[in-house]
């Protein structure tokens, strides 16, 4: 909504930001009978729908399409065309038609949009001001010409990339994940700053999708996850060809021709110089707090993002943050798990407060590597060593998996974190829909279960769900076949049936 004439609104709730927490709010709320105001000054849906979440998902799809084409020899099939010598030859190349490929991307776009759009939320009686938000009071925002005056407000304005400031990237082109899903044509060599989630993400969809890629990490690529993990996913993206070049700081970027030129400096201070056709930047993300007037409202913000409490509250109580802005964890989920706090907060004045102890994160590679609750090197900074037994942890294969097998996708493992008297912790699992089957482990987290629940869970036959129950399994097997254990049986095997 926009009006040629300023006017005073007064409402409920107002809300900055159109991603996922405020989105969530706003229709929560207004479904409750609250009266909101919803301001979002760029696209509805933020930045999961319209350059994260949804683009980034659908260009690998896209991508597992053209690595499945590739595959087929595995199962004995090929394309009519392809001329394999052997059964070992498996390799055939598909035709990528690269801008249909960005077609079906913005498809996807297109398909979800109208559940975020301003209509729908006209619908439900949301006033929408597709204007930029910022404080004038602690109870006042202008947006545009107008005032909203509000009982609650919601700051959920995300995070865009952060640009590391290296030498000479002013007088380079370089794209984010903002500008990477416009190219309508393959970047011939793509060089990627940054082995976090997003780089590692574009690598592989690029690569699959006939680019050459090149990934530049200061230190190990995906340093938040279980190394032992993360070694699946650095070896799959190897063997397809993603250059992976950790330890290594980019020192300087320049022109070279059409060309850009990227300088290292290797972990042993070896200088080289590689060059690509275009430049990805996906070193990390800086939460978006300029032109929102915190200062008018008194509220507290650094680097990091907006100070909050466990209730998602600022130095502001009648003010929440939710979502990357509140400088926690940086996820679509998170800020629709946010989106929940606040409402319980506003509406139904319950002090709920944040709580990670089962929050799931996945990087959406192939294999996939999905996490939940702590990390071993989590697990173990907060109680003890494994070696010390603070904590247990148990693993199983994707080999030991015969659904697995039968799809020919069995590299990786999943390894659970338990306390000494079997509560689960924390799960990671690199394989085949990973983010699919870290849920149970989730929900066993969350619902303080002992692994002995998921040992003794009936999992269909062949499934990859199988691969948490044997995991779980695992735990038990030193005790089971201990020399204990045998004497016992010895013992009963003397007693009459």
């Amino acid at each position: 909504m926009s009006a040629s004439k300023a006017k005073k609104i007064k409402v409920d709730i107002c809300i900055i930001g159109a991603g996922s927490a405020g989105l969530s709010v706003a229709a929560g709320a207004a479904q409750f009978g609250m009266d909101v105001a919803l301001i979002e000054k760029a696209k509805m849906g933020g930045d999961c729908l319209n350059t994260g979440c949804v683009p980034s998902k659908a260009l690998l799809a896209a991508a597992k399409s053209a690595q499945t084409v590739r595959d087929a020899g595995k199962f004995g099939v090929y394309l009519p065309e392809s001329k394999q010598e052997s059964k070992q030859e498996s390799k055939q190349e598909p035709k990528i038609e690269f801008s249909a490929v960005k077609d079906h991307v913005f498809d996807v776009i297109a398909q979800i949009e109208p559940h975020d759009s301003v209509e729908r939320f006209e619908g439900l009686g949301v006033q929408v001001f597709q204007e930029a938000g910022e404080f004038i009071s602690p109870r006042q925002v202008r947006a545009g010409k107008d005032v909203i005056e509000a009982r609650y407000f919601v700051i959920a304005t995300g995070s865009r990339a952060f640009i590391p400031p290296i030498p000479g990237i002013d007088d380079v082109p370089f794209l984010t994940n903002e500008t990477i899903f416009d190219l309508r044509e393959a970047p011939d060599h793509l060089l990627i700053i940054g082995g976090g989630p997003i780089g590692l993400e574009m690598a592989q969809a690029h690569r699959r999708l006939g680019c050459k890629v090149s990934v530049i990490e200061m230190a190990s690529i995906l340093p938040k996850d279980d190394p032992e993990l993360v070694a699946v996913v650095r070896g799959a993206l190897s063997r397809e060809g993603v250059d992976l070049l950790e330890n290594a700081k980019v020192s300087g970027l320049k022109k070279s021709g059409k060309a850009i030129a990227l300088s290292l400096e290797e972990k042993d201070g070896t200088v080289r110089e590689i060059t690509g056709s275009h430049l990805l930047v996906a070193a990390g993300r800086q939460v978006n707090v300029d032109g929102l007037g915190l200062e008018n409202a008194g509220i507290e913000y650094g680097p990091r993002g907006i100070q909050v409490d466990r209730r998602l509250r600022t130095s502001r109580k009648h003010i929440f943050a939710l979502g990357d802005v509140a400088g926690g964890p940086q996820f679509t989920h998170v800020a629709g798990y946010h989106a929940g706090v606040a409402i319980k907060n506003m509406l139904f004045k319950q002090p709920v407060k944040v709580d990670y102890t089962a929050l799931p994160w996945v990087t959406y590679t192939e294999p996939e590597l999905a996490n939940v609750g702590f990390t071993q090197a989590m697990a173990e900074g907060k109680y003890g060593r494994k070696s010390d037994g603070k904590i247990k942890v148990t693993s199983w294969s994707f080999e030991e998996n015969d659904r697995a097998k039968a799809e020919r996708k069995t590299e990786g493992l999943a390894k659970i974190v338990t306390l000494p008297n079997g509560r689960v912790i924390g799960a990671a699992i690199a394989g085949p829909q990973a983010g699919e089957l870290i849920g149970i482990l989730g929900l066993a987290i969350q619902s303080k279960m002992k692994i002995s629940a998921l040992a003794q869970m009936i999992a269909p036959y062949p499934s990859l769900a199988e691969i948490a129950k044997r995991a779980a399994g695992a735990y038990y097997t030193p005790i089971l076949f201990s020399e204990k254990t045998k004497r016992i049986l010895r013992l009963l095997k003397k007693l009459p049936f």
